[in-house]
């Protein structure tokens, strides 16, 4: 790959992350949490956008940031309040940021009408004294003017003349004969910065670089304005000016360059560590005094003594330190690795294997460095999997801007709660989550949300409320999507179902069963067909993804209140611990989360259910059998329990099950292969693995076996019924 692509594929990367910190830290300050740190977190992304986007010279998007960037600059200045108008402006505008970022990374188009007008709303919220509804062609931005580089020549020589400029500061300018050398006192760091016009044509501001520098300590600046002409031969694409800086911080040099990371190449600079009494060279005659002032509400100017002015940084304002040390991978390497670690699990198993057949002790040396072997294995495949976990933010951070945009297309007032953002499951799980929930949030808005008006009536807040939460649950990952709205109306899904034929006219639902129709597919209770739903090709779809995921979905709803969606996932579809049984002949794994032990039951402790079904008593209380065999189609018959083991096991609702098997061979550490890619769906099974002795054995679907019991035994009770009507 040529070296530039490399970099400009990182800095796509990097896009991505800057613009999910910048929607959150924008949701953050509409939700009233943002303090100083999240406004200028906010600000950093956008101008790290940019920076990075000027050295590739993406011209739109450069222009397009520097735009975004101002207003930002005002509101962590304290010019500008952000009201909850404001905010809605900044969240439109991060959306279209993140078009022009995909539109430069994939050579696409962007919406220039819908830019352009944000670009006017952006500048009009800046100035709103201002006309800007002739804004500049996106195409050839003229961002050329630098900032502080035309001062008024005729002003400069005078002493004491202020000059407030548009990002709050105050630069007071002296007649070179009167000024007086500086006297630094603590001054650590002695930095000369002299700006290329290029750095100007990228929609980079000097000012905003010096007041970055304020941040890092006090400072005291110097404009050395030697190679500025008169006025008849000013060119106005050039730069003229630079700056001599002295800071007091006692930081590193590269927390200093971090400030100038996207305009080195733009720029002439020289950083160097002074003494503490080291003083400035101010022979030079030409040389006049620029004071940075930032807003009083940031910080605290003296103006006693204007030759020694000096920015005070707040108290509460940290200074910068280093990030944490990280380091990109390619995804491929860690998937490899991952696979490898599967092939060790299953040679390990295979090992073990071997050595119980070769009848060798316990305490035997070769029994014994088995055992090393499989303690070491289990750590280095819990490290490589703590590399692939990764919270679920990334999926979740996608979420407001759908709703935002579903909602406006909808006329909802919709809010969207997020809870459980930094749980952690398989990167493999969180790629693909993607899809699954945003069909879940699109139909939650659009057939889930009353209107505002029937909200009103129904006395419910006009405003709607989603909520969407990850969380750990009996060793997987559960994702809820709930609604406030109307909750499912059973007997127009059921009439649609009947009018599509999916079901017969005189089929017996229970509510269940009912809710769960509109995961058949072709189904849709939409009455016309939209952008947003209405094909018959939502919600089939995603119970099909998170099937193919291993996982499960199923619906809950309350008429007037409402539904909850819930996704149930594997943590990780690589490896997992299980217990090794022998069913009718057959070897399975159960799951090692979902079990809570493993009996013999005795007779007395049986009784029967119905013509087929039975129940377990197991201290005081009372739980369903569930003949594995039977429900998989190994045997046409059900056993007694009590003429094997019983293995209790506990379902994701928190109720309780007695699964029967004809022995136990033992626990086991399997390595996950999916029985979909591999062959087809098969229901009550999860997934497949390789035992140590080379044999396949199946992976059981604990809840999804559990459901289909159930079926069984209302199907039972139904039919005698049916045969009495």
């Amino acid at each position: 790959m040529d070296p530039m692509e490399s970099i400009k594929a990182t800095f796509f990367q990097e896009c991505e992350e800057l613009l999910a910190d910048l929607e959150a830290g924008l949701l953050a300050i509409q939700a009233g949490a943002g303090d100083e740190d999240t406004i200028n977190a906010v600000f950093r992304a956008v101008h790290s956008v940019k920076g990075g986007a000027g050295a590739f010279g993406m011209d739109a998007l450069v222009h397009f940031a520097h735009v975004f960037e101002t207003l930002l600059d005002g509101v962590r200045a304290g010019r500008i309040a952000a009201a909850p108008d404001l905010l809605e402006i900044l969240l439109r505008a991060a959306d279209i940021l993140a078009d022009h970022v995909n539109a430069a990374r994939d050579g696409g188009a962007v919406d220039e009408a819908r830019s352009a007008e944000m670009i006017r709303d952006l500048e009009h919220a800046t100035d709103p004294e201002h006309d800007h509804r002739a804004a500049p062609d996106l195409a050839a931005p003229d961002l050329a003017a630098p900032d502080l580089a035309a001062p008024d020549l005729a002003a400069a020589g005078a002493p004491g003349v202020d000059q407030p400029d548009e990002f709050g500061f105050t630069v007071t300018r002296f007649n070179p004969e009167s000024l007086e050398p500086l006297v630094v006192t603590e001054a650590l760091w002695k930095i000369w910065f002299r700006p290329k016009s290029a750095l100007y044509r990228k929609g980079n501001e000097s000012a905003l670089l010096l007041r970055e520098l304020a941040r890092l300590g006090p400072t005291k600046v110097r404009l050395d304005q030697t190679e500025l002409p008169d006025l008849a031969s000013l060119d106005p694409e050039s730069a003229f000016l630079a700056w001599e800086i002295e800071l007091e911080a006692d930081t590193e040099e590269a927390v200093i360059r971090e400030v100038f990371e996207f305009v080195e190449g733009d720029c002439d600079i020289e950083i160097r560590r002074c003494s503490t009494s080291e003083s400035p060279d101010a022979t030079s005659e030409s040389v006049i005094t620029a004071i940075v002032e930032p807003p009083p509400s940031r910080a605290t100017v003296n103006t006693e003594s204007p030759a020694s002015v000096k920015v005070e940084t707040p108290k509460g304002e940290a200074v910068a330190t280093p990030a944490h040390a990280t380091i990109r991978v390619d995804p491929e390497r860690i998937d490899r690795l991952i696979d490898l670690v599967g092939e060790l699990v299953i040679n390990q198993a295979m090992l073990a294997q071997r050595v119980i057949e070769s009848g060798l002790p316990q305490s035997s040396n070769v029994a014994t460095g088995l055992e090393d072997l499989e303690s070491l294995t289990r750590q280095i495949q819990d490290s490589v999997m703590a590399i692939r976990a990764q919270p679920v933010k990334s999926v979740f951070q996608r979420m407001p801007r759908l709703v935002r945009e579903v909602a406006a297309q909808t006329g909802k007032s919709v809010r969207l709660v997020t809870e459980g953002e930094a749980t952690e499951v398989d990167k493999t799980v969180v790629e693909r989550l993607g899809d699954p929930i945003t069909h879940m949030i699109r139909n939650a808005i659009d057939h889930g949300l009353e209107s505002p008006e029937r909200r009103a009536a129904a006395g419910k807040p006009r405003e709607g409320v989603v909520r969407l939460a990850a969380l750990h649950r009996g060793g997987r990952i559960v994702i809820e999507v709930q609604d406030d709205g109307a909750g499912i109306d059973r007997k127009r899904v059921q009439a649609i179902a009947v009018e599509k034929g999916l079901i017969v006219a005189d089929a017996q639902l229970t509510d269940e069963e009912v809710d769960n129709l509109i995961f058949l597919p072709g189904f849709s209770t939409a009455n016309a067909i939209s952008d947003i739903s209405g094909r018959g090709v939502g919600m089939d779809v995603v119970r099909r993804s998170v099937q193919a995921l291993g996982g499960r979905i199923s619906i809950t709803s309350r008429p007037g209140q409402g539904s909850t969606f819930t996704l149930s996932l594997p943590l990780t579809l690589a490896v997992l611990d299980g217990m090794v049984v022998d069913v009718a002949g057959h070897t399975l794994v159960v799951p090692l989360t979902a079990i809570v032990e493993s009996l013999r039951p005795k007779p007395a402790d049986v009784k029967r259910l119905g013509p087929q079904g039975a129940v377990l008593s197991v201290r005081d209380t009372y739980v369903p059998v569930v003949d594995v065999a039977a429900i998989l189609g190994f045997r046409d018959y059900s056993k007694s329990p009590c003429d094997g083991v019983v293995i209790l096991v506990e379902s994701e609702d928190g109720g309780r099950a007695a699964l029967t098997a004809d022995s136990i061979y033992g626990q086991r550490q399997v390595v996950i292969k999916s029985l979909e890619a591999n062959y087809r769906q098969v229901d009550g099974i999860a997934a497949a693995t390789i035992l140590g002795d080379g044999r396949v054995a199946l992976i059981v679907d604990v809840d999804a076996v559990i459901a289909m019991r159930r079926r069984d035994t209302i199907r039972d009770y139904q039919q005698p019924l049916a045969a009495a009507g």
